[in-house]
């Protein structure tokens, strides 16, 4: 019997659970859809959604499990919740970039942020950010926050200067 994982992300979408979930495991490679329910006609009066409709989605990218749930219209996803993707090389950054940002609202793009186009938010990260920004010598973190700043995409490149003080600012 599977282990079931203690929390799993829910990710609330109108009517497009599956199509969702499919377009997320295409993207990564570690991933695949599992159980699929559907709506019966029980509860018809409350969630309004056709008997054989899809109800849930479980998937996985990269071994940590999702479920797409089909509830209507009502919520929306915002910014305030958002999935890292931690990335070693600008390769990495580059295909998940391009593959996300694909049909996504290109006014979101800020900082290695992104909103793909369901709405949901992600951020594209390379590993070595969180060390630069956390270094003890302030002048170099200050550099390599002042470029992410002007970034949408990030370029490990452009940050790896920026740690050095290579970077003028202003």
């Amino acid at each position: 019997m599977a282990t079931m994982q203690k929390i799993t992300s829910n990710l609330w979408f109108d009517r497009q659970a599956e199509e969702a979930a499919k377009y997320y495991t295409s993207i990564f490679k570690n991933s695949k859809i599992g159980r699929i329910t559907r709506y019966g006609k029980e509860g018809f009066e409350i969630h309004k959604m056709p008997e054989g409709t899809v109800l849930t989605v479980e998937f996985w990218l990269e071994g940590q499990q999702f479920l797409a749930l089909n509830g209507g219209p009502l919520f929306k996803f915002n910014e305030a919740v958002s999935f890292v993707i931690n990335c070693e090389t600008q390769e990495e950054i580059d295909f998940y970039w391009n593959k996300l940002t694909q049909g996504g609202d290109e006014k979101a793009q800020q900082c290695g942020w992104l909103k793909d186009k369901f709405g949901l938010s992600w951020q594209v990260t390379p590993t070595i950010l969180p060390d630069m920004l956390a270094d003890k010598d302030s002048a170099k973190s200050e550099s390599v926050m002042h470029a992410m700043m002007q970034m949408k995409k990030i370029d490990i490149a452009a940050l790896k200067k920026a740690y050095s003080n290579q970077l003028q600012q202003h």
